[in-house]
């Protein structure tokens, strides 16, 4: 038995992970608990969300439409990989799944094919929303793929879960087919949480390390000086999730890759 993690301390475990977080007005007081319960939680769900744009994603996943009240998340992994909170608490996205799949999850094994809807998955998942068209086309760029590992990790590594925590809405509930689209790998996301749990929350892949910018810098300039090639700049930008290359300042720090 899991019980939810507190809105304050799944902040911290987010921020502790690494992740850009974008508080969402009262995000933390806004759920839909009166309908029904909120726990034992047992896992992560991952979604995609059928949308364009962030602001207009961000919004339909806190406020909903007319067929489904929001939230419709706890948070919304737009495409430059920042997690915005809009809800905590009993949320929108799961809806009725596999009792078999909630098992496997519990026991941490590969769930098996879904294919009954009569479990309440609102009650038992923490649910991620990722922008994306869910056409099978839309990509998805490397800054949210990486949001999706630390967040799920973040979750993860607070419970006590291994990686197999971490499932698709297509694993649980009977003809969703999300998320998928090219640049997700969902072996390979299982496979980031899992190293990523071997080590502390502060960790970063390949051996990263710090610059602070001075006056003058570019990510251009940077990646020519520091990493031998001008063209890794964006590099630079997916690893501290910038969503626009001009946007550093003199004395801010950026985590470098290895070169």
């Amino acid at each position: 038995m899991a019980p939810p993690l507190s809105a304050g301390s799944f902040l911290d475990a987010l921020r502790d992970e690494g992740v850009t977080v974008v508080e969402v007005g009262a995000w933390e007081h806004r759920n839909r608990n009166h309908k029904g319960p909120w726990g034992p939680v047992h896992g992560v769900m991952i979604h995609h969300t059928v949308t364009k744009g962030s602001a207009a994603t961000v919004k339909v996943c806190r406020d909903g439409h007319a067929s489904l009240p929001g939230p419709l998340c706890h948070g919304v992994i737009t495409k430059d990989g920042r997690v915005h909170l809009v809800g905590y608490g009993r949320a929108n996205h799961a809806g009725l799944g596999d009792d078999d799949v909630l098992r496997a999850v519990i026991a941490e094994k590969a769930p098996p094919a879904d294919n009954e809807a009569n479990t309440d998955g609102n009650r038992h998942f923490y649910g991620y929303e990722c922008e994306n068209l869910g056409d099978g086309r839309d990509p998805w760029p490397k800054a949210q793929v990486e949001a999706i590992v630390r967040a799920s990790a973040a979750l993860c590594r607070r419970h006590g879960w291994t990686a197999a925590s971490v499932i698709r809405h297509l694993d649980w509930q009977p003809g969703k087919v999300d998320p998928r689209g090219p640049g997700l790998d969902w072996a390979d996301i299982h496979k980031r949480v899992t190293e990523r749990l071997k080590h502390p929350a502060s960790w970063s892949p390949g051996g990263t390390s710090t610059y602070t910018v001075r006056r003058g810098d570019t990510l251009w300039s940077i990646a020519a000086a520091k990493l031998g090639d001008r063209n890794r700049w964006d590099d630079i930008a997916d690893l501290n999730h910038l969503k626009d290359a001009d946007e550093i300042a003199i004395g801010q720090k950026l985590k470098l890759p290895k070169k």
